[in-house]
């Protein structure tokens, strides 16, 4: 009898456990589905809010071909009346002559599409900023000033070929920070800042190219992020994102990050991690 007791108290207390177990299980799933809910959501906001913003881009484009049309064909006529000097005619007035009259064009941004090579036909590539390092008492001791500029001239090639994909790299990276706007999908902007790029270094398997996928980590993630085919996610006002990528003549990568953020409250943000940056560089 003893025994029976302990028995069935120890069977309550599997179903006891059994019982709460299901419980925890029942709320998990429940939270789970209501995130599956928020997410879908979130999703079909960020998917119709694109949608809208490629409509905006749409009808600009529209409104800009337009307007150049009628820059380039469309003539607007005045006449008016005008004394001649000398003889006049019979009513002693003549009529002004046609005269064309060009709309201002219209404040389009249109993406660089000269490649870099044919920009500069000699060959010869801006040089950018230069920043010195720090010399050390062996170096000092080991090269004179000409012994330097002669191991200089002996890189010559090398540098030019990182010019030239920096310069690419430049012209592509000040389009793109002008062009994007909230509400553009990432995958959006990665293709307009690969397509870019592409056509500005001239690319040609091998020899010149693409360094790498494009990044564009935003908020949390650090680094690294690639969006792939498919993926929905829409920039946002309130979003910090690092775009990141490279270009290449030959091998020689140029290799270069910078922040886009819309919300003024980030501007100081930025303004500290620029110079941190710099003076990272430098030293």
């Amino acid at each position: 009898m003893h025994r029976g007791i302990h028995t069935h108290r120890f069977t309550n207390s599997l179903f006891a456990i059994a019982a709460a177990d299901l419980a925890d299980d029942d709320a998990l799933r429940e939270a789970l589905a209501e995130r599956q809910a928020e997410d879908r959501k979130k999703v079909a906001a960020a998917e119709k809010a694109a949608k809208e913003q490629a409509k905006k881009n749409q009808k600009a484009a529209e409104a800009a071909a337009k307007a150049q049309a009628n820059e380039e064909g469309g003539e607007e006529e005045e006449e008016g009346d005008e004394e001649e000097d000398g003889a006049a005619g019979a009513d002693g007035k003549k009529k002004r002559k046609k005269r064309n009259k060009k709309k201002p064009a219209a404040n389009v941004l249109v993406a660089p599409s000269v490649p870099i090579s044919e920009q500069f036909a000699d060959g010869k590539f801006p040089e950018g900023q230069i920043m010195q390092y720090p010399d050390s008492t062996t170096a000092k001791d080991r090269f004179t000033n000409e012994e330097k500029r002669a191991l200089d001239r002996m890189h010559l090639d090398i540098y030019n070929e990182l010019r030239q994909a920096a310069e690419a790299h430049r012209q592509t990276r000040q389009y793109i920070q002008k062009w994007v706007k909230p509400g553009m999908t990432m995958i959006e902007i990665c293709e307009e800042l690969e397509n870019t790029a592409r056509r500005l270094i001239g690319e040609n398997g091998l020899e010149a190219g693409l360094a790498f996928p494009t990044g564009c980590s935003r908020n949390h993630c650090a680094a690294h992020y690639t969006p792939n085919a498919g993926d929905p996610t829409v920039l946002l006002y309130d979003d910090v994102t690092k775009i990141d990528f490279g270009t290449h003549i030959k091998g020689r990568i140029i290799d270069c990050a910078f922040t886009l953020s819309f919300n003024p409250k980030y501007d100081k943000l930025l303004e500290a991690v620029k110079e941190a940056t710099e003076t990272g560089i430098r030293e």
